[in-house]
């Protein structure tokens, strides 16, 4: 019966900890988000025009990435697409 408490204690205490592990761990990655699709911005202001390709480049994320940085801008309303599909693609600040 002592061994069933301790396990209950042990399974309850994992679960706290592992909870407040998750949410500093998805803070952290919010964060890192919005500071690389400020850096996007940024880049926005020098260069007027960008392409995944130079997102991927200067924020050294995948293209996949790239692309859904760009797409959450582009639905906040801060940059627009040009051109609909393939190499011709970029991004203007609106």
């Amino acid at each position: 019966m002592k061994w069933l408490l301790i396990l209950a204690i042990g399974i309850i205490l994992g679960l706290i900890f592992s909870r407040r592990h998750s949410k500093s761990f998805n803070d952290e990655q919010t964060e890192n988000k919005e500071n690389n699709k400020r850096k996007i911005l940024e880049l926005l202001n020098t260069k007027h025009q960008i392409t995944n390709n130079d997102v991927e480049n200067s924020l050294e994320v995948s293209d996949a990435t790239a692309e859904r940085y760009l797409n959450e801008l582009e639905k906040e309303g801060k940059v627009k697409q040009v051109d609909r599909t393939g190499k011709h693609v970029y991004y203007e600040k609106v």
